[in-house]
């Protein structure tokens, strides 16, 4: 299973979130790992991407690029995220050449993330799907900053957070951009998407009734 599993929106709006990421197994390949994590990132990062990170650091709206590279220890888990399928069928194909020992994840639209695998010359494995939310439905906030909330999949984007940025935005004290990236900061694993929050608040900001926020 994985936490970026469970992000919601429509199809054109997922249709620019694409997560890459890798771990090991303990037990398995887990020791002197490191290296190949590394190597994975800086595969990545070659590639226009909007956020990248590892869960033992942070992502790259709190720490430097270079930085969360340096410390990837072999209990890491990495992290990239991208915009542009076709990126991500380059970096998969590079990482697929470099065979580096470690299994690849990449979240996103099922048929695209197929394609992808087709087009980097990989035979797809496995596919994850998301069942839906269980439990007492009524506490979820609105759909609308559900697909905000979502693209941190440990929940540390609170919907109170997505509510002050849209406020923010509206009431112009932050760009979109802006708030985008800050919503960024509090998902330590650097798989929150920025530019789709940017996206996502645009909209909400033209169609909201900010008497209710």
């Amino acid at each position: 299973m994985t936490h970026t599993l469970h992000r919601r929106g429509n199809e054109d709006s997922l249709s620019e979130d694409y997560v890459i990421f890798s771990m090991t197994a303990k037990g398995f390949n887990e020791n002197n790992s490191s290296g190949a994590l590394k190597e994975f990132l800086t595969i990545l990062s070659k590639y226009p991407k909007v956020n990248m990170g590892d869960m033992k650091t942070g992502g790259m709206y709190l720490v430097d690029q270079e930085q969360i590279i340096e410390n990837v220890q072999d209990t890491s888990i990495v992290h990239a995220v991208f915009t542009d399928k076709s990126d991500v069928v380059k970096a998969v194909r590079e990482l697929r050449e470099a065979n580096l020992g470690v299994s690849v994840t990449v979240t996103g639209i099922v048929d695209d993330v197929g394609e992808i695998c087709k087009e980097a010359g990989i035979d797809r494995h496995t596919v994850e799907y998301s069942v839906g939310i269980r439990g007492k439905l009524s506490k979820l906030p609105e759909d609308d900053l559900l697909e905000i909330t979502t693209m941190c999949g440990h929940g540390m984007v609170s919907q109170n957070l997505a509510r002050q940025m849209l406020l923010d935005v509206k009431r112009g004290k932050r760009s979109s951009q802006e708030a985008g990236q800050y919503l960024a900061t509090p998902c330590v694993c650097g798989v929150f998407n920025a530019r789709r929050a940017q996206l996502l608040l645009d909209e909400l900001v033209e169609i909201w009734c900010f008497d209710e926020l």
